[in-house]
């Protein structure tokens, strides 16, 4: 039923300076645009990034962080979660230790959004299975 991610989509009540943070956390600019939406490709199976202006929420959307924490894997979770702090993230959840080859940790954006990174031993499995 589930068969992959497509687009996580964070709102934003700054459309210019969200995308700005995100050209600059990313190292690429949205491959698509919109009046109220701006898209980045990234990882290693391109899965969609979406920032829309918070205009364009669902009515009895939160301010504040969500229910939900998607985690993008990285190959170093300390140096990320740094990177992010440096750019004003704020932490959200402190880096964690879950087992064997899995290690996370969680920002909020300086738009309000939750961002998790972690390290993630399955996810490379599946990469190194591939033809």
């Amino acid at each position: 039923m589930l068969r992959g991610l497509t687009t996580v989509s964070f709102w934003t009540t700054d459309l210019t300076a969200a995308k700005e943070w995100y050209t600059e956390l990313l190292g690429v600019e949205p491959y698509f645009e919109r009046p109220g939406y701006a898209e980045f490709r990234i990882g290693d199976h391109q899965h969609e990034l979406g920032l829309i202006d918070s205009r364009y929420a669902p009515a009895g959307a939160g301010a504040g962080p969500g229910g939900a924490i998607v985690y993008w894997h990285v190959d170093d979770v300390p140096a990320t979660l740094e990177r992010l702090l440096s750019l004003g993230a704020k932490e959200y959840e402190p880096l964690m230790e879950r087992g064997p080859g899995f290690v996370t940790a969680s920002v909020t954006d300086p738009f309000g959004n939750v961002l998790g990174v972690m390290y993630n031993r399955h996810y490379l499995d599946m990469l190194d299975a591939r033809p």
